[in-house]
C-alpha cells in the first residue's frame, strides 16, 4: 500500500446545506452530475460530502455519536485486484473488515476496514478516477 490518501469523505447530516457551505467558501464542485454526493478537487486528492446514513450503510457500520460514520479516508487503487491484496495486508496488520470487497452500484469495486482506533478506510477501484503515477487522482467534471 502506497503512503497516500485519495479521498476524505465527510458523513454530513444535510448534503444541500453542507455543499452550499463549501461553495460559499469559494470551492468549485466537481462531477456535478453525481447524484447524492458532492465532490471537491483538493490538489491531488478530493473531499467528498455524503449523507452520514449512506456512508454508514456503505461501510457496514452503525451510526453512533461522534465516532465511526462521520469520516472515512479512501485509498483508490490502480486495479480491481489491488483492493483484495491491500485488504488482506490490512487484516494481517490488525485491521477489522467492516465490509467485504464487492462490486458497487457505480461500477467500481470497494471494501472497508477500520484501523485499531476505529477510523474507517475505504479501498476503492473506480474505473472513472484514474490514479496518476504520483498517487494523485482527478475527479472528472
Amino acid at each position: 500500500m502506497e503512503q497516500r490518501i485519495s479521498l476524505v469523505t465527510l458523513g454530513v447530516t444535510d448534503l444541500a446545506r453542507s455543499s452550499a457551505f463549501y461553495e460559499r467558501l469559494g470551492w468549485k464542485r466537481a462531477m456535478k452530475a453525481a447524484d447524492g454526493v458532492a465532490f471537491y478537487q483538493t490538489g491531488g486528492m478530493a473531499l467528498a460530502l455524503w449523507p452520514r446514513e449512506e456512508l454508514a450503510k456503505d461501510s457496514g457500520i452503525e451510526i453512533g455519536g461522534d465516532g465511526p460514520g462521520r469520516v472515512a479516508l479512501a485509498y483508490n487503487t490502480r486495479s480491481r485486484d489491488e483492493v483484495d491484496i491491500i485488504l488482506q495486508k490490512a487484516v494481517e496488520a490488525g485491521a477489522k473488515i467492516t465490509r467485504e470487497a464487492q462490486e458497487v452500484f457505480w461500477g467500481g469495486y470497494t471494501a472497508y476496514f477500520s484501523d485499531p482506533d476505529g477510523f474507517l478506510w475505504e479501498l476503492a477501484w473506480n474505473p472513472g478516477f484514474a490514479v496518476a503515477e504520483d498517487g494523485s487522482i482527478r475527479i472528472p467534471d
